[in-house]
């Protein structure tokens, strides 16, 4: 009986602790978390939504496809980096296709990839830059070279009735510079292009 007793304050100290950590980690934590990131990254913190006319029409941080109900690239609208997620740019599915190099599959389908851009952009296939022709580890990249991004201004100058040259200007004033000056590569956000692409006028 007495061993009994002698236990009961053990399962009080632990109940409290229980329940301390609870609040703190579970209330506090979080709480404090996302207020700093609504004051110091309020755009980040909200997953930087883009709206047009007031409705949303994605996310800045998530690649999302230009293209119709069949999965045809829309010729109007500057076009993404391939996708490996789900049905593409799926962010329940992000993934890459985890293929090597010399993989079969991966060539044949950059092969593939060549083919289509060279022709629905009417360029030569040695012109088009990597990234046009393979997909991110993630899947879910918003951003493709500014070199993709120049190669696919005839297009879009010619499906809108746009001079080429104002075209070139909007992609190269979207470049984005490498991360503190170094890392990485030059960007450019395809859906921020997209957007800004609809106040043009011919």
């Amino acid at each position: 009986m007495s061993s009994s007793r002698s236990g009961i304050p053990h399962y009080w100290v632990a109940l409290r602790a229980m329940l301390v950590l609870t609040v703190v980690l579970g209330v506090a934590y979080p709480l404090i978390i996302t207020g700093t990131g609504q004051l110091a990254l309020p755009a980040q913190a909200n997953g930087t939504i883009e709206t047009v006319d007031g409705g949303t029409v994605g996310s800045a941080l998530i690649g999302q496809s230009f293209s119709d109900a069949d999965g045809n690239p829309l010729p109007e609208w500057f076009q993404p980096r391939p996708s490996a997620a789900g049905e593409g740019y799926d962010g329940g599915a992000s993934s890459g296709s985890n293929y090597g190099p010399e993989n079969t599959d991966l060539i044949a389908a950059i092969e593939e990839r060549k083919a289509q851009i060279a022709e629905f952009n009417s360029v030569y296939p040695d012109d088009i830059p990597a990234d046009a022709l393979t997909a991110s580890a993630s899947g879910l990249d918003p951003h493709i070279s500014p070199e993709y991004a120049l190669l696919q201004v005839n297009r879009i100058a010619a499906e809108r009735t746009l001079s080429v040259e104002d075209v070139r200007a909007l992609v190269e004033s979207h470049i984005q510079a490498r991360e503190l000056g170094y890392l990485g590569e030059p960007t450019v956000n395809v859906l921020q292009l997209n957007i800004a692409l609809t106040a043009l006028k011919a």
